[in-house]
């Protein structure tokens, strides 16, 4: 039974419109396009933003302008479906773009079908998992877990509600809401900071009216340091959504990089004439680029590594509580079972969720392209339960944004590999099942969070859970469809196609015999220059010629290099045309923990670093995770972070006065500042910025002579993109970013 003191804003015995086609269709459309964003942001820089209320905003406007046009207006029940069928593509996006690329990096391809197999599995598993522990967590503790998203999303619903909706409320909630819950809510800023980031970045990186990342490289003393910021509208909205402590931690971690660790190591090897590291060239002969890829970037993972560790450590005690309160609370029969008891306690029956658990399971174990034997599926259901448990628990208690989730694949992936080590399963198709698991148990844990938080708006709506779940499932589904194709078109649009003779002078000669019958020709860009159809051949060692990806001829000689799109190190095509890489941070890790542990193979030296660099900052008290991705991630990426961040400081210190003078409960407060007008606008920043990005990185091959021609155009005769002004002047456009961002923060949210 619901806890007697607490009623629900629409009680279990009122029957609304719920379930609809429209709010089911509006919800998944969403969650598409904030789907493929998130996946966009957490290639750049290995993270996402919630998008539960922007969803949640969007959906309360576009049937409110329906009701205007002769249409019914939403109830309140209705949006709460559109906003749970849109929050699972977010999850997803995290979930796939953390773990997937770390295939590129150990020399396999990016498959549609595995990417697809893994999102799909994953999403799902995280949702039937959590349905049995949705009593434990969101009704029994009730007063004990939070889930700050999820109540802050309840707020804004609420205060969004249609005159129907009001009407039906419990007595109760209507005098809650007569008390002070606070108006002013408007999807328009969405929709403005929508089109002000597509246009931006539009003109920005499509036309090339100015340069993306100003950069200043310093001389000595303090030569191979840099500064620079990537001026694009999504990054500066996520800085503002997370806010000034999470951004200035990551942009330390990025200054102690580029303007500490970058300097001391060409001042104290700069001299050295010899090969510091195979494959790599003289230090004295490096640019700063050079130093992060061969150094840093091991320094980073490191510390990333040891921070999702310690982050899931401490959180053990949380993690046993949650797992015995959900044995316990199976134990006693509190799972509910659909159509025996009240509307607001149904559940989908437990015999479709085991069923569906079983299904998955077989699926996970005759896929080919997963290399998914009985064990390995087994430890997956294992691992991704008791993550799932975990996840969704920390989410009540943190918040999704604090959410461990990275640690828990790091975890998992460990401990994999280490199970594996021990059988002697360290071939490289190992490397996939390996990775398979963790990228499974990844997607699982976030959408398991995501779930969870959804879970707990109904509850506080009073919606059914049956149908919440009925909505996440569609909405997963229609995610993973689109996000699997985006993944690779990214990587494909940024692919670079090398010369092998740029790598290897000396030319590479292959066997044909001991290559596969597969072939392929270029793709992209660069097909039109060379139609010639080769062999593939994989290359594992970086002797002679760097690892990866090779095009060989019928004679056996190697004639192309494909430098991957994401985590690839070449930016520059034969034509002199630039591409911008994906970095992937986390991915780039996953990579690094499988090889290290099956193949033994990594520079622990430089890793270790970064694991006492973690400790370190983590005994000062400061949040070792997001300082140690900073110190992956290029400083230009974590400067307009850091100065979203300081904008949502500037703006957020009146409004906090003010809700404190008045009394406001934390969840009011909380609901209020993510809803304030400064936070919709940035989350249209992001959405614009990351869809246009998106948009341009798919049509640069269908347009490349146009492309090819702006690019030169804006070489040649553009002060904003290229000369010794292109710096300052470059900065003049960002700073009406800025500004349009800061007025809106600056506006007040209006009592009732």
């Amino acid at each position: 039974m619901i806890e007697p003191r607490f009623t629900p804003y629409i009680a279990s015995e009122t029957q609304l419109p719920e379930f609809t086609w429209r709010a089911v269709l509006v919800g998944t459309v969403l969650g598409m396009i904030f789907g493929a964003s998130s996946l966009y942001l957490v290639l750049k820089v290995g993270l996402t933003v919630s998008a539960s209320i922007p969803v949640a905003v969007i959906s309360l406007t576009l049937f409110r302008l329906l009701s205007r046009f002769g249409g019914r207006d939403a109830t309140i029940l209705e949006n709460n479906i559109a906003q749970t069928a849109g929050s699972a593509g977010e999850s997803i996006a995290f979930g796939i773009g953390v773990t997937m690329p770390a295939i590129l990096i150990l020399g396999f391809e990016l498959e549609l079908m595995r990417v697809l197999l893994v999102a799909a599995i994953g999403a799902l598993l995280g949702i039937l998992m959590m349905i049995p522990l949705r009593r434990t967590l969101i009704v029994r503790e009730h007063g004990r877990l939070k889930y700050p998203e999820g109540t802050a999303c309840a707020e804004v619903l609420k205060a969004g509600a249609s005159v129907e909706s009001q009407q039906a409320a419990s007595p109760e909630a209507q005098a809650q809401e007569a008390r002070g819950v606070l108006q002013g809510l408007s999807a328009q800023t969405i929709f403005t900071g929508f089109g002000i980031g597509l246009v931006y970045k539009i003109c920005m990186s499509a036309f090339r009216l100015w340069k993306d990342v100003p950069e200043k490289v310093f001389g000595a003393p303090l030569a191979g340091g840099s500064i620079g910021c990537e001026a694009s509208p999504e990054l500066l909205g996520v800085g503002y959504i997370i806010g000034p402590r999470i951004a200035g931690v990551m942009c330390a971690g990025g200054v102690l990089a580029y303007l500490v660790l970058i300097p001391m190591i060409k001042l104290l090897a700069g001299t050295a004439t010899g090969l510091v590291a195979p494959g790599t060239i003289p230090i004295s002969e490096m640019s700063a680029d050079d130093v992060r890829s061969a150094y840093i970037l091991y320094i980073g993972a490191g510390a990333v590594a040891a921070a999702g560790l310690i982050s899931l450590f401490r959180s053990l005690p949380l993690i046993i509580g949650s797992l015995k309160r959900g044995v316990s609370g199976g134990s006693k029969g509190e799972v509910s079972i659909a159509g025996q008891v009240p509307r607001t306690e149904q559940d989908i029956a437990m015999k479709y969720v085991l069923s569906g658990a079983l299904v998955l399971l077989l699926w996970i174990i005759a896929a080919p392209s997963l290399h998914m034997n009985l064990f390995g599926a087994i430890l997956l259901l294992v691992f991704g339960f008791l993550f799932v448990t975990v996840s969704s628990r920390l989410t009540g208690e943190i918040g999704s944004t604090s959410n461990p989730i990275s640690g828990m694949t790091i975890a998992t992936l460990l401990l994999t590999c280490l199970i594996f080590l021990l059988l002697g399963w360290t071939g490289t198709h190992y490397y996939v099942a390996a990775l398979s698991v963790g990228g499974i148990v990844c997607v699982a844990a976030s959408n398991g969070g995501t779930t969870s938080q959804d879970l707990k708006t109904g509850f506080l709506l009073g919606a059914t859970p049956r149908l919440q779940q009925y909505a996440i499932l569609i909405g997963s589904v229609m995610s993973v469809l689109i996000l699997g194709p985006i993944l690779l078109k990214l990587n494909e649009t940024s692919t670079v196609y090398v010369p092998v003779s740029q790598v290897a002078p000396a030319g590479l000669q292959v066997a044909i015999n001991d290559l596969g019958e597969q072939r392929e020709s270029l793709r992209g860009y660069q097909a039109g220059s060379d139609l010639a159809s080769y062999h593939i051949w994989y290359k594992r060692d970086a002797q002679g010629a760097p690892a990866g990806k090779y095009l060989i001829n019928d004679q056996g000689r190697a004639i192309w290099l494909v430098d991957p799109g994401i985590n690839g190190h070449y930016t520059t095509r034969p034509d002199g045309t630039q591409v911008r890489k994906f970095d992937a941070p986390k991915a780039t890790l996953m990579s690094y923990i499988i090889r290290g542990v099956l193949d033994r193979e990594l520079p622990w030296g430089l890793m270790l670093l970064g694991v006492m660099l973690a400790i370190v900052v983590e005994m000062c008290g400061v949040n070792s995770l997001n300082f140690a991705v900073g110190v992956y991630l290029p400083l230009v990426t974590t400067v307009p972070i850091l100065l979203g961040g300081i904008l949502r400081w500037w703006t957020d210190r009146d409004r906090l006065r003010m809700a404190k003078q008045r009394g406001d409960d934390a969840a009011t407060i909380a609901a209020n500042a993510d809803r304030s007008s400064g936070v919709l606008l940035a989350s249209g920043y992001i959405a614009g910025g990351a869809i246009a990005g998106i948009f341009i990185a798919l049509m640069a091959g269908v347009f490349e002579r146009a492309d090819a021609s702006i690019s030169a155009w804006a070489q040649a005769s553009n002060p904003f993109y290229s000369g010794n002004t292109a710096n300052a002047l470059s900065l003049i456009p960002f700073l009406g970013l800025i500004l349009i961002l800061l007025r809106a923060g600056n506006e007040r949210t209006r009592p009732s």
